[in-house]
């Protein structure tokens, strides 16, 4: 990668969110909430669903904006129905919620507990806040909304809470919740919400976002990314940041020593990913080979090959199905992943990890 790799951006560069006036290849999603505010029976509350990265939360503060703008309400000068949620970013609304600072509009996010250290769950205190926000009447004669991002990160206290608001819609409310995965909430929550799936993005509108925040990649550069990427501008955009496609590069170009993997170069790579002055790049690079391994045998399992990321791929992965058969393949993919997700849990030396890794790649070729 050309500059992205040492630039000093990091994921604040871009812009939250509720700040983004910016919602590209879900023209769909938000046809169906203009459709449901149009008809005048809309849902009190909606499951936002889909990968991370591809505009879920940008949508739900897309929607609340508008929502809470009268003139966007208005519809036109002659009362007709509006065609589009976008409210202009010199908009008092727009401004006041990129501010949080909006009466009728709350969030509720991980964010820090009162030590500053990031918290790891939506706790059942800040629901508790919830409920009492959305028995309050707007202030300004409105909506009520509230973001839950994600609702994916709540203890089972907080979400068992949550069904409350569920059950008991205030009138005028409006519940908007982003999940990564629905599948893992309770059904009760899903079975009170309309659900609303958001596709991942093309690779061409990834790249054309890309071009917006790192316009120092050449086209081919961010066209990769964005193949890599598997639809989300956010992976995209961390990938970009922290030379996720250099890191790939290597990982591919080690691969292909197999059967016999060139062990003073994966010493170098296990170096750079385990104890690296890089914090991400451990987590970016095993990433990468989870997600690497997953794809090959995706494509092997519907006869369709994946496009190559970076020349090699194909051949790489041909050579290696011959070798053994995918349920194989499929047995060390499960593996790698176990040994990734254990690692921060148990604490475990991430140097010896990527070793292990590999060196399991290279007993399974």
């Amino acid at each position: 990668m050309s500059k992205a790799k040492d630039s000093d951006k990091e994921e604040a560069a871009w812009p939250h969110p509720r700040e983004s006036a910016v919602l590209r290849g879900q023209a769909a999603a938000e046809s169906v909430l203009l459709r449901a505010y149009a008809s005048g029976r809309l849902p009190h509350a909606w499951l936002l669903s889909g990968p991370r990265g591809v505009g879920k939360a940008t949508l739900a503060y897309r929607f609340a904006r508008f929502l809470m703008s009268p003139e966007a309400q208005g519809g036109g000068l002659f009362g007709d129905a509006p065609e589009s949620l976008h409210v202009p970013e010199d908009d008092p609304v727009f401004r006041r919620i990129a501010a949080s600072g909006h009466s009728d509009l709350m969030t509720l996010e991980k964010g820090c507990d009162d030590k500053g250290k990031p918290r790891t769950v939506i706790p059942v205190e800040d629901v508790r806040r919830l409920l009492s926000f959305a028995r309050m009447t707007a202030g300004e004669g409105g909506w009520r909304v509230a973001i839950v991002d994600s609702v994916d990160e709540m203890n089972r206290n907080a979400a068992n809470a949550l069904l409350k608001v569920l059950e008991e819609p205030p009138p005028r409310s409006l519940l908007l919740l982003v999940s990564h995965a629905p599948g893992s909430l309770l059904p009760t929550i899903r079975s009170r919400c309309c659900q609303l799936p958001l596709a991942p993005l093309s690779e061409d509108v990834v790249a054309e976002l890309l071009s917006g925040h790192f316009p120092e990649l050449s086209p081919e550069e961010q066209q990769a990314l964005a193949r890599l990427a598997d639809g989300s501008i956010g992976k995209a955009l961390a990938l970009a940041a922290h030379g996720g496609l250099d890191l790939y590069r290597e990982l591919i170009d080690l691969l292909g020593t197999l059967p016999r993997l060139d062990v003073p170069r994966l010493h170098k790579l296990a170096e750079k990913w385990g104890q690296g002055r890089d914090p991400v790049a451990f987590q970016t690079g095993m990433e990468l080979l989870i997600w690497w391994l997953g794809r090959f045998i995706r494509a092997a399992s519907t006869g369709r090959p994946a496009p190559e990321v970076v020349p090699g791929e194909a051949a790489l992965a041909q050579r290696l199905l011959e070798g053994r058969p995918l349920a194989h393949w499929l047995g060390l993919w499960e593996k790698i992943s176990r040994l990734f997700a254990r690692t921060e849990a148990a604490n475990l030396d991430r140097k010896q990890v990527v070793l292990t890794a590999f060196l399991d790649l290279e007993n399974a070729a």
